[in-house]
């Protein structure tokens, strides 16, 4: 039995992450957390959830001495650095999903967790982890004659754009033309900007709504076009694979791993 912690338990993906251990028979919530002054510190994480009551108060941070395999993370940069501080001084393994982290934050991230086994993925949905392979595929077959945009939506509250999950695709375009992503990306396009840029890679945000999440790749070429989509309907979804990966890493050795790892995919 996989003993885990989710910190920022009360927010819409923290309530998921409990939900989907309270339905596991292959792991147990130990602790849950949310930030100092919340109104929800004290109730039962799984009451919280919409399930049983687990017996696991919500508290401010991870009890000392607390016997724990993992520690699932879907919160912010900032608090991200502080857990993976954590994790790494009490021995535990870490599964992060959270996104907006910049360069300078992962490679403290990675200093902080040298010695750990992490997962770290921009979306753990096993569907869009099969589109990454796809993508990067279809990329070295599909050159620069080939234009390359990548068009995602998500929900009105969404702090960050382009969302992790199209930066991820944006990688795995730019790998399988064995280019790197920031010397060829396009993030915005306001005025004349001119024609566009052979071999470039675009990007195109849509905040709106309560879209869950929406990423397409078009690879358009002349006389015709390939997309790859991925569609979630359900935050469940991302919850479960996060929950996935948090039972797999406790089998490995240390090191940085993502969905493509935990799916046998690498």
């Amino acid at each position: 039995m996989h003993k885990v912690i989710i910190v920022g338990a009360s927010g819409r993906m923290g309530r998921m992450l409990v939900r989907a251990v309270a339905e596991s028979e292959h792991a147990k919530l130990v602790a849950a957390t949310e930030r100092e002054g919340s109104t929800l510190l004290g109730v039962d994480a799984g009451e919280l959830a919409g399930v049983q009551t687990l017996g696991v108060a919500i508290h401010s941070s991870i009890p000392e001495g607390l016997d724990a395999d993992v520690i699932i993370d879907f919160t912010t940069p900032k608090a991200t650095l502080a857990h993976a501080k954590l994790a790494a001084q009490r021995g535990i393994q870490m599964v992060i999903g959270t996104t907006g982290l910049d360069k300078n934050e992962l490679q403290t991230l990675s200093a902080i967790l040298a010695a750990s086994a992490t997962v770290k993925a921009s979306n753990f949905s096993v569907g869009v982890t099969l589109a990454l392979q796809l993508i990067e595929q279809a990329a070295a077959v599909l050159e620069a004659d080939y234009d390359a945009e990548i068009i995602e939506a998500h929900h009105r509250h969404k702090v960050d754009a382009p969302s992790g999950t199209a930066l991820s695709m944006g990688e795995a375009l730019a790998t399988g033309r064995q280019v790197a992503l920031d010397d060829v990306a396009v993030y915005s396009r306001e005025g004349i900007v001119g024609a566009r840029e052979s071999g470039s890679i675009g990007f195109s945000v849509v905040r709106g709504g309560d879209i869950v999440g929406k990423h397409q790749v078009l690879f358009a070429g002349l006389g015709e076009s390939l997309e790859i989509q991925h569609t979630a309907t359900d935050r469940m979804t991302f919850a479960r694979g996060a929950l996935r990966a948090a039972l797999w890493v406790g089998d490995q050795e240390a090191g940085l791993y993502d969905m493509r790892d935990v799916l046998g995919l690498n």
